[in-house]
């Protein structure tokens, strides 16, 4: 795997998908299949340390390994051309954040090597950064200062990748199917604590998942090839606001609007009681600026960002409705 590749958009070979079963890697799965799966020249293989489904999807083989088992990933990367690595353990058991994220990635890209990879992706996180306020940041403006064991354990992997020649891809906040963590934050929260402080609706950096699977298989399968390696921010250009996207989710989805009426320091208090899991990061990432320049990405594939997050919530109101119903927030 060398930075100097540049396949042509119909290279033939294998695209391999590691954590394929995931949020996100579900949606680069079914990317890769609206735009042609095999008959396009390439087969789709889905690597997770799951069990392989009893039935798959034509034209899609399962493989079972483990990225802390590097003895497993022996022979999953023959005959692949693309290495999509969107997997990831985001928990905060610093040993498995370090065997899965750091260690599996090394261990993922040895073998990928041997076989003669040309291209990888990895799907990363702007949270590298550590806490803002952010604004309109671009790439190689920040100087990366994680704060959690997986950040940390996600900004070695990266250095992994870019070192073999790949590509990174920091996301802010990812919505859409499959999401448990965004949307769904937000509406437990709202329904524990029905207030926001009116000098704390910053602006966010979101994609919807389905638009980032597109990025994903865009920087190897797009008009355009990028050369690795390199770091991009992917998300859309317009960052939403905070008040904007409580908007959406009410009108979407039915939820109440808060109050604009109390203070950060005693919403904070108040949210620490209500939702003791949402570490004091979790918190900063709801209330202040998070805002980074996607424009090198959206140039580098050559594609349209897409209808911004009205009309992609719009699309993805029925999952929502249906997870939010069953965890017993509506």
């Amino acid at each position: 795997m060398t930075a100097s590749v540049r396949a042509p958009r119909t290279s033939r070979g294998a695209v391999l998908v590691v954590g394929g079963t995931g949020f996100v890697g579900n949606a680069v799965v079914r990317e890769l299949l609206s735009r042609g799966g095999s008959s396009a020249g390439s087969d789709i293989r889905v690597l997770s340390s799951r069990v392989v489904p009893a039935t798959s999807v034509a034209g899609v083989r399962h493989v079972r390994a483990d990225l802390t088992r590097p003895d497993t990933l022996r022979g999953v990367c023959e005959g692949v051309t693309s290495l999509l690595h969107v997997a990831s353990y985001v928990g905060r058991d610093e040993e498995r954040c370090e065997a899965v994220n750091h260690r599996g990635t090394q261990a993922l890209l040895k073998e990928a090597r041997r076989a003669g990879v040309e291209r990888c992706v990895y799907v990363s996180t702007t949270s590298v950064y550590g806490t803002g306020p952010h604004r309109e940041a671009r790439e190689g403006q920040l100087t990366p200062h994680p704060e959690s064991a997986a950040s940390a354990s996600r900004l070695r992997a990266e250095q992994a990748v870019l070192d073999a020649g790949g590509i990174v891809l920091r996301p802010h906040l990812v919505y859409g199917q499959g999401d448990i963590w965004v949307v769904p934050a937000i509406a437990r929260l709202l329904a524990r604590v029905p207030y926001w402080p009116a000098d704390a609706l910053p602006r966010l950096s979101m994609i919807s998942v389905n638009d980032l699977a597109r990025c994903v298989v865009s920087l190897v399968h797009g008009r355009e090839t990028p050369h690795g390696p390199d770091v991009y921010h992917a998300a859309d250009p317009e960052p939403v606001q905070m008040d904007r996207l409580l908007q959406v989710m009410h009108r979407t989805l039915g939820l109440p609007l808060p109050e604009y009426t109390m203070p950060v320091a005693e919403h904070r208090a108040l949210t620490a009681r209500a939702m003791p899991g949402l570490s004091p990061h979790q918190y900063a990432l709801l209330t202040q600026d998070h805002w980074y320049d996607s424009t090198r990405l959206w140039t580098a594939i050559a594609d349209d960002p897409g209808p911004g997050l009205e009309h992609r919530f719009a699309e993805c109101r029925a999952w929502y409705m249906a997870h939010l119903t069953r965890t017993g927030v509506l």
